[in-house]
């Protein structure tokens, strides 16, 4: 075992997976982050293939330490998916054996930044417990582009993932929801799978009330990103509108 310990690096990926079109990746991640990513040869990832996709992208630009198929790269376990890592159900701590064994390691997630709105949590935090280091690398994250691109309060602020998908319980979250950011102001976010987007969208345009500000920001860092924050009476007015299939973050607040 090695006296010198790795680093795990939190390395963001650009935000157009499972998207028809793709930006250049030096558009969206600087220089270090790729010449760092390059470097790395142990990942921990939340899916192996988008992993090998992503490094072929790196590749390209800044030439990786080993080839695709001679770099280590693990997958995080079905079921923190499904139930989220941050609960501390899940010990992250045998997947860093390789960084305790002197190699640094890198964490991934589909897109964006990893353990942000995706698994990961519980990676980060058994490499506190084993004293590595760890080095948040700067790419994009989806949700404080859509913040900042709202005009909604980004001083207060929550992200609160997937709302229910049966009808009469997403209802009554919504109006939790609501009601929270009138009385406190404070900003709520969350995101549904893209097939969903419309009968989502269709609920908050019907559901909510006709003063809550609703914003909805969709393919970020793409050419063909949209961004659209107005009243929800203001939508209703509009008529029905049709909702992009591409990855969405939906904004509530005053």
């Amino acid at each position: 075992m090695s006296t010198t310990k790795g680093t795990l690096y939190l390395v963001p990926t650009p935000l157009d997976f499972g998207c028809d079109t793709q930006a250049p990746i030096t558009d969206v991640l600087p220089q270090e982050t790729l010449r760092v990513a390059a470097g790395v040869t142990h990942w921990i990832t939340e899916n192996a293939k988008s992993t090998r996709a992503f490094l072929k992208r790196v590749d390209a630009h800044v030439p990786l330490a080993k080839t695709i198929q001679d770099n280590t790269i693990t997958e995080l376990p079905r079921e923190v998916h499904k139930k989220g890592d941050h609960t501390g159900d899940f010990d992250a701590k045998p997947l860093l054996k390789a960084a305790l064994a002197g190699n640094d390691v890198g964490l991934v997630s589909e897109a964006g930044m990893p353990a942000v709105a995706d698994p990961g949590s519980s990676v980060v935090r058994a490499a506190h417990a084993l004293g590595l280091k760890v080095v948040p690398l700067v790419g994009p994250i989806s949700l404080l582009l859509a913040l900042a691109a709202s005009g909604l309060n980004g001083q207060n602020f929550a992200f609160v993932g997937y709302l229910p998908q049966d009808g009469t319980a997403r209802t009554q979250r919504l109006r939790e929801l609501e009601n929270l950011a009138q009385k406190t102001g404070q900003t709520q976010l969350f995101i549904e799978t893209p097939y969903r987007n419309q009968a989502l969208w269709e609920a908050l345009v019907n559901g909510l009330q006709g003063h809550t500000r609703l914003a909805r920001v969709s393919g970020l860092t793409l050419p063909s990103m949209q961004v659209h924050s107005q009243a929800v009476q203001a939508w209703r007015s509009a008529g029905k509108t049709q909702i992009s299939g591409e990855p969405t973050v939906f904004l509530i607040g005053k």
